[in-house]
């Protein structure tokens, strides 16, 4: 079972596969901790206290000195069902970004949701009269903001691209990123307002990111090359005397993205299909 896995999430060098793996990692791993403790102490300091450690604060002051968490809060979760439907979600719309964008882009599309959504959340917190009593104490997680910018971001990539929902029928995901994004604009003033936010600002940077890469601005570039499985020399060689004459030209790909946005895949030539599949293929090596 250990090699499957370790075949699956670290060598088969799929991006979507390793963040899913460590995403569930880091759920069982903090999930046992908790139980152990609670079995064994009936309580729950040291859950509380990795808590503290690893997600993000509202309070500024408190963020200064954990400035690591935006970061260490991207493979955080909480609730096993929200966590179950959250991985569902990303592994469903994941391979839709990645059969597009590839493997570097999905990366990008991924931290960057989870840095929106920490400075969402603590942007609200810190503004809005309604959390003053909360901000001293409120923690988020992030990996639901980090899932909500690679489903947005797809929608804005491809709006009328259309998957099939039990009991619902067919659904382009612009109708499906919308309905997110209402009920989360509901949910501020809900129980849970900090997740709402962290949903919220990686919606908003799933779009803006999207939007910038159709106008030929990568701005994922610096977190590209993260958890990128080391290629073998032969392989490597071997690829890259292959690539280097048929890699697509950056503006050829911005001119088909945007094309996709407007009329949508199917509107695509042949030719242009084909240039679309060697740069996704370069991007997912």
């Amino acid at each position: 079972m250990w090699d499957e896995i370790r075949l699956k999430v670290l060598k088969s060098g799929n991006r979507l596969s390793l963040l899913i793996g460590i995403n569930i990692a880091v759920y069982i791993v903090l999930g046992l901790i908790g139980v152990f403790e609670r079995l064994s102490t009936t309580r729950d300091t040291v859950s509380l206290t990795l808590d503290s450690l690893l997600a993000v604060p509202s309070n500024l002051s408190v963020l200064l000195t954990r400035f690591w968490t935006p970061f260490t809060y991207l493979f955080l979760n909480r609730g096993l069902l929200t966590f179950i439907f959250d991985m569902l979600w990303f592994y469903w719309i994941g391979q839709i970004f990645h059969e597009y964008l590839g493997n570097k882009k999905l990366t990008a599309i991924y931290i960057f949701g989870g840095l929106g959504g920490a400075a969402l959340f603590v942007l609200g917190y810190n503004i809005f009269p309604l959390f003053a009593t909360y901000k001293l104490h409120e923690t988020v997680v992030g990996a639901p903001g980090c899932i909500m910018a690679v489903i947005v971001g797809t929608a804005t990539l491809l709006p009328d691209y259309t998957i099939f929902m039990m009991f619902i029928g067919a659904v382009r995901l612009k109708w499906l990123a919308l309905v997110y994004v209402l009920i989360d604009l509901f949910l501020l003033v809900g129980p849970e307002p900090g997740e709402a936010f962290v949903h919220l600002g990686g919606a908003l940077l799933g779009f803006i990111y999207i939007k910038q890469l159709q106008r030929g601005n990568d701005w994922g570039k610096p977190f590209e090359n993260l958890f990128k499985p080391k290629p073998k020399l032969t392989v490597a060689a071997r690829n890259s005397a292959k690539n280097s004459s048929t890699k697509p030209r950056q503006d050829e790909i911005d001119r088909i993205l945007d094309k996709i946005s407007q009329t949508g895949y199917d509107s695509l030539s042949k030719s242009e299909k084909e240039i679309l599949f060697r740069a996704s293929s370069d991007d997912k090596s």
